[in-house]
């Protein structure tokens, strides 16, 4: 029997690394990895659905699954996941010391709905009382003009501000000229980036404070997933579970690699060191994939983007991921 032939756009990771380079294989599949920017990767596959199967935007994910559009279902494989403490950049003369402080503030975001702007807004409301309706939003181009409309339409609750800025202006350059108070961001604004940059971490020892919040919620915000076409899981129904065992070995060959000490396979002098401090914390799988070791910060992104208006229910795993990966 011919084995079925599929194509994977995703970022370059080294999870994903043994499935590029064929030395992990998922049974049955014969699998093309393209190695894309997440970005084009998420309009290609929201806008065209131009992939077999994609890594996506977890908060897009669960737009496009409550309005009842989307032609793919996930897997409980998280590609990207990132504490989110470091997201928040505040001008260094600006007299914010504090995520308390920012209440009442302009703040700038490059598109509201994203999922690491989802996480921050469910800690600043859970971690320090801030709910969303006590800031000002302002969206548009982080370092360049924004060009573009967003990539998903939102219609938020009546008690959220969100003002697009002129399409000239940039999001880093009216913070830095005090026209708003912060920037949320994944990616550092360019003026963070410059050694005499006037724009600073909110959260300097952000490390540290990212360590705490996991040791208090056992979260580990979870950023990205896998989708597969619906047609593809209909047709062959054990295709789920066969990619979902794949990825996990990819994954096992990646942490792997970490532990190769002899010579490095990562760029980074204290590799060691890093990765013994990690396990002590987390465990030896820290970046795990499955439904039950992710429940809590499942749950909690569903009940943020619920709350945040994103979506109009909260929806339940059961809907959201094949069926079959539901019990691995």
């Amino acid at each position: 029997m011919p084995k079925l032939e599929l194509n994977f756009a995703c970022a370059d990771y080294d999870r994903t690394q043994a499935l590029a380079d064929g030395s992990v294989k998922a049974n049955g599949i014969e699998l093309n990895v393209l190695k894309l920017p997440p970005d084009e990767i998420f309009f290609r596959m929201m806008q065209n659905e131009e992939f077999d199967m994609s890594e996506l935007s977890v908060s897009s994910y669960l737009i496009a699954k409550d309005r009842g559009t989307p032609r793919f279902t996930a897997l409980p494989v998280f590609l990207s996941r990132t504490f989110r403490h470091s997201s928040i950049y505040v001008h260094r003369d600006g007299g914010i010391l504090s995520p308390e402080q920012l209440r009442g503030k302009r703040i700038g975001v490059p598109e509201y709905h994203v999922t690491a702007l989802v996480w921050v807004r469910g800690l600043l409301q859970y971690e320090y009382g801030i709910h969303p309706s006590e800031l000002d939003w302002y969206w548009g181009g982080v370092d360049t003009p924004r060009r573009k409309p967003e990539r998903v339409s939102i219609e938020l609750p009546n008690d959220i501000r969100l003002t697009a800025i002129a399409p000239e202006q940039t999001l880093n350059q009216m913070l830095q000229d005090g026209q708003i108070d912060a920037i949320i961001s994944p990616r550092a604004p360019a003026g963070f980036l410059q050694p005499s940059g006037k724009i600073v971490r909110l959260f300097e020892d952000y490390a540290a404070i990212e360590k705490q919040y996991f040791q208090k919620t056992g979260i580990f915000p979870i950023m990205h997933v896998v989708v597969v076409k619906d047609e593809i899981l209909q047709r062959n129904p054990w295709a789920a579970l066969s990619l979902y065992h794949a990825f996990v070995q990819a994954k096992e060959k990646a942490y792997d690699n970490l532990h190769q000490i002899g010579s490095l396979r990562v760029t980074l002098p204290w590799l060691a060191e890093e990765v013994a401090s990690t396990e002590q914390l987390m465990g030896r799988d820290f970046w795990p994939y499955g439904i039950e070791r992710n429940r809590t910060a499942l749950d909690a992104l569903i009940s943020y983007s619920h709350e945040q208006g994103l979506i109009h229910r909260k929806h339940p795993l059961e809907e959201l991921f094949a069926k079959s990966t539901l019990d691995s």
